[in-house]
């Protein structure tokens, strides 16, 4: 059944309001926070990157508070072990005799923070891929069904600090997002010094629950992917590969095409937010660069010329167009 206009006014409305929620808690972020949002509503794992102290482990946690979901935490350490992370078998007395019985670790939650994810060795972060790709475990050969919604928020410093560990390519692509939080400006440090406190960690009302969440993103699968966006998601992922832009010559290699999915519904749910029924062509690129720039790997020589991935994903948005001429336009009329 079609998704009706009013139903989606009601949801953006919702979310307008969890959206307003976050803008509480963490001050001066709108923009980081719309795109959360988005990530959360794509059922999309975020890697939130920046300096220590900008605020993105109270974000995360603002956001448990808003959603009233089960949430831990996992600090990130380079001591930290896989079993740490999944659970694991402890012999204990039961009816039957001493045997070994599973216990979960902090991964079974709704919502997981992962603090700080580069600052575990490599073997340790892949014990989220798993996870995070099929929502479950395997442990000594059983296999156990993680919570119902499960979403992954990951924490990293910029790897030029001392004692972080780059993540692998893989567990990169797991993430819907990759997010820069930047400082702060005057106004907004401002107004963090006249109503925070060091310590005291700010309040959060619950906006959402589980059901309400679950309907929400439900309806985010259902919003309308014209014909013609869909093109243009796959020319725009295509183009991240040697031969195939101008702007390609600059990657060595290109994104894949969980990149071209995630952004497709990224694009679903920026335009529900919004309170539209279509994905559009500017909902593909307001999310192209957090879906992209983490996927993509750039030639030496790129680099040493000063090239970033974002900027390089911005002049892959200009270089192809919108509209393939050998496809009809297929966009619903509101």
């Amino acid at each position: 059944m079609p998704l009706e206009e009013k139903e989606i006014e009601q949801h953006a409305q919702a979310v307008g309001k969890l959206k307003a929620a976050l803008n509480e808690v963490i001050f001066g972020q709108e923009k980081l926070i719309d795109l959360v949002v988005i990530g959360l509503l794509a059922r999309g794992h975020i890697l939130l990157e920046g300096l220590p102290g900008l605020g993105k482990t109270e974000l995360v946690k603002g956001l448990a508070k808003t959603l009233q979901l089960e949430n831990k935490r996992i600090q990130f350490t380079p001591d930290l072990l896989p079993g740490d992370i999944t659970g694991n078998p402890v012999l204990q007395e039961t009816a039957s005799g001493r045997e070994f019985v599973f216990q979960e670790g902090p991964l079974f939650a709704s919502l997981v923070l992962a603090d700080e994810i580069n600052r575990a060795s490599p073997k340790t972060q892949s014990a989220l891929l798993e996870a995070m790709q099929e929502r479950r475990v395997t442990v000594l050969g059983e296999t156990l069904d993680l919570p119902n919604p499960f979403f992954v928020l990951a924490t990293q410093n910029p790897i030029e600090l001392e004692g972080t560990y780059p993540l692998p390519e893989a567990q990169l692509d797991r993430f819907l997002f990759k997010l820069e939080v930047t400082r702060n400006n005057v106004a907004t440090l401002e107004r963090i010094v006249t109503n925070r406190e060091l310590g005291v960690e700010p309040t959060a009302d619950v906006i959402l629950d589980a059901s309400q969440l679950a309907a929400i993103t439900q309806a985010v699968r259902e919003i309308y992917l014209p014909d013609v966006v869909a093109n243009y998601i796959a020319r725009v992922v295509d183009g991240t590969h040697k031969g195939q832009s101008e702007v390609a010559e600059h990657i060595k290699f290109g994104a894949s095409p969980r990149a071209a999915l995630s952004m497709a519904s990224a694009a679903k749910a920026r335009a529900l937010i919004n309170g539209r029924i279509n994905a559009s062509f500017e909902d593909v690129e307001a999310v192209a660069t957090p879906v992209l720039q983490h996927r993509i790997i750039l030639e030496y020589n790129a680099r040493i010329e000063g090239k970033s991935n974002s900027g390089v994903v911005a002049d892959l948005l200009k270089e192809v167009p919108h509209q393939d001429l050998n496809l009809p336009n297929t966009i619903k009329k509101d």
